[in-house]
């Protein structure tokens, strides 16, 4: 897979300026003054890859003079001077020479305290040098609005939060989004985006680290950034810049750390203050995703604890799937029946000869309130029932004979399924209508004695790279959503992360996955060796 890494910025390669912008916006941002700037007078201290990455937005230009880059998605990790360069690039559209007449500057963060910060940092810059002072009217008492005018040409900055009301109206020339991977839905984001259509020369930079989670604004975006990285999207008009270790590095490899931070050779982040934080981390697992996420910008799984690595699962992608093609293989259904219209999931695990397993899912869900149900959970219910991903069912719960009946028509589909795994508690009737009718359904009961072995396999699986599936989003999900505990035995439990998280694809995969792995599948799920029986049993009680 190709590199994300953006080299340009490093490689001295020739950066187009056909109308001298670039170098007028670095000349700006270099008389700008900063207050805790080491430079002589506290000048703004550019470095060398800054530099680059402002020539790249600014230089390059169309014909007519117009901007090239329209968007700019810039990830990199804490302690490299995001918010100074931010707030100079904002500046640079209030009062230097990219500014509009009367036009509109935006400071957008996930709240009003982190909005605040970047507002704080440019007016810090404006009250460094007596001439902006004059030139400007700064407004930022306690708990009003923060506001930043250009007193001459109206031109105002203005800090927003996306926990506030969403800014319809607005015409904003430049927005800067900060810390998107926080974001809470998506009211603000598509407020300003339709703002910036209603005129042309607009800007957009994304400022952010890494965040957790795929069903979120955030990873929407970083998605799209990495595949412009990596050329598989063209779209010159969308300049991404990721700072973010690779899949593979040794995330305590002080050479990694240079690379993905490229503040370190000028002496931010700290160093030693780095090392500290990876000695720590090194045998505390929640440290070391936290590490990892702010000071690698590894984008995380949902949880702190994950039970998969998410890396190797993608990697099981096989892009000819095809559903046809396992018919003739041995087939073991896993069943996660609902409660009270939560989401019920069948997850179907097909052996390969060379012992890999392939999983696909089935998921239903109640149609009653689908758009309320999908802010509670923040994932696109509708979109994915669009896209043909769930079945919708009308009223607020699932039948279970609707269920029944998809199985049934997997079965037949499916020329040689050994088992239907369910767990009796809600399946009773279900199961036996089924046996009556000769299809395999077996018990698989949700205690520790069968799901701790269980999970087990699943994650042996996963993470020893034998899975294989089509990448259903909704089935990585819930993988990714998985919170493990432990305990000193070695058992594992499945969890949410939190209570709006959804793990049902993940409870069904390790039920169908278990069964698929056995080697004798004539053998019950309480056919253990005894002293690994006597063992769980002793944990269960």
């Amino acid at each position: 897979m190709a590199s994300t890494y953006p080299s340009w910025i490093f490689d001295g390669s020739p950066i187009d300026d056909p109308f001298g912008y670039g170098e007028r916006a670095v000349n700006f941002l270099r008389l700008l003054r900063h207050p805790n700037s080491t430079a002589l007078s506290h000048f703004f201290q550019l470095y060398d890859w800054q530099e680059r990455i402002v020539r790249r937005i600014y230089g390059p230009r169309h014909p007519d003079g117009r901007r090239i880059v329209e968007t700019v998605f810039w990830m990199i990790p804490r302690g490299n001077r995001k918010t100074s360069l931010a707030a100079a690039l904002a500046l640079l559209h209030t009062i230097g020479p990219e500014r509009v007449p009367a036009g509109q500057v935006i400071f957008a963060a996930s709240d009003r305290e982190q909005a605040g910060l970047g507002f704080k940092e440019a007016a810090n810059i404006v009250r460094m040098d007596k001439r902006l002072v004059a030139a400007t009217r700064i407004y930022d008492a306690h708990n009003s609005a923060k506001k930043i005018v250009l007193k001459s040409e109206g031109v105002e900055l203005q800090a927003i939060s996306s926990d506030g009301a969403a800014q319809h109206g607005k015409t904003p020339a430049f927005v800067l989004v900060d810390e998107i991977h926080v974001w809470k839905g998506r009211d603000l984001w598509e407020a300003l985006k339709s703002g910036m259509v209603k005129t042309s020369g607009t800007l957009m930079v994304i400022a952010t680290t890494a965040g957790r989670g795929s069903e979120n604004l955030g990873f929407t975006e970083y998605d799209y950034a990495r595949k412009v990285a990596r050329g598989e999207i063209e779209n010159p008009a969308y300049l991404p810049i990721i700072f973010e270790a690779a899949p593979g590095d040794d995330w305590q490899d002080e050479i990694v750390w240079h690379r993905v931070n490229p503040g370190l050779a000028h002496g931010f982040p700290n160093l030693n203050a780095l090392r500290t934080a990876a000695k720590e981390a090194a045998d505390r697992p929640a440290e070391r995703f936290a590490f990892q996420q702010f000071n690698l910008n590894i984008w995380q799984a949902a949880s702190r604890d994950p039970l998969f690595d998410m890396g190797v699962y993608d990697a099981g992608l096989d892009p000819h799937f095809d559903l046809a093609d396992l018919s003739g293989l041995p087939c073991f259904l896993g069943v996660d029946m609902s409660v009270n219209g939560d989401l019920t999931a069948v997850v179907g695990a097909w052996r390969h000869n060379d012992r890999r397993v392939t999983v696909h899912p089935w998921f239903f869900v109640p149609g009653e309130d689908l758009k309320g149900r999908s802010q509670r959970d923040g994932v696109p219910y509708e979109q994915w029932r669009d896209e043909g991903l769930i079945t919708v069912i009308d009223g607020p719960v699932i039948e279970p004979e609707v269920v029944e009946a998809h199985i049934r028509e997997i079965c037949a589909d499916n020329g040689d399924v050994r088992e239907i795994a369910f767990d009796p508690h809600l399946a009773r009737m279900t199961m036996q209508r089924l046996h009556d009718d000769g299809l395999p359904a077996v018990e698989m009961r949700q205690g520790p004695l069968t799901m701790g072995p269980a999970i087990g396999h699943l994650e042996r699986t996963v993470n020893g790279r034998m899975i294989r599936h089509n990448g259903h989003p909704i089935l990585r999900h819930h993988f990714d959503s998985v919170v493990a505990s432990r305990n000193d035995t070695g058992l594992v439990r499945m969890h949410k992360g939190k209570k709006t998280d959804r793990i049902d694809g993940a409870v069904a995969a390790a039920m169908a996955v278990s069964r698929a792995v056995a080697n004798d599948n004539q053998r019950s799920i309480f056919d253990l060796d005894p002293d690994e029986f006597d063992r769980l049993r002793a944990e269960a009680a």
